[in-house]
């Protein structure tokens, strides 16, 4: 359910960046006068696998060309799908540290509840369909790639 029936864009900013992303910035992009809930996610490079006992010292990430159109569509559909103020995504690509921030997504709707509901779909959409893999640098010294 979408309420873009005033003719705005509730796209604010979509990235895929090799510079440090920043909260702030994201934050901002979704500030909106008939927003009553707002969400903000924020992804960091972990010093750990999901696999117990596997230390992480960095990641890599890279993207495929059409990562942004891929970005943008799963925003429109986000936004056509709920009640959306304004809605920001960024992902870093590039090398990281463990710290680093990879991914932020920030939604604003007019209820909490809707703004919950509209960034749990847009961060999982956005790791499912588009085209970023990445690259984990273990302590032992081997690489593996995720998501190629």
């Amino acid at each position: 359910m979408s309420d873009n029936t005033s003719g705005h864009d509730p796209i604010r900013l979509l990235a895929v960046r090799q510079d440090p992303l920043s909260v702030d910035e994201v934050l901002a992009a979704v500030g909106d006068p008939g927003a009553g809930g707002t969400t903000l996610f924020v992804g960091t490079v972990r010093d750990h696998d999901s696999r117990p006992g596997v230390a992480v010292t960095g990641l890599s990430y890279s993207a495929h060309p059409s990562a942004l159109a891929e970005l943008r569509r799963v925003a429109e559909k986000v936004a056509a799908d709920f009640p959306v103020r304004a809605l920001a995504a960024v992902h870093r690509v590039g090398e990281l540290r463990v710290g680093d921030i990879a991914v932020i997504v920030a939604v604003s709707c007019p209820h909490r509840g809707e703004a919950f509901a509209a960034s749990r779909r847009l961060i999982d959409d956005l790791k499912s369909t588009v085209p970023l893999w990445k690259r984990q640098d273990f302590a032992d010294g081997t690489q593996e790639w995720v998501g190629v």
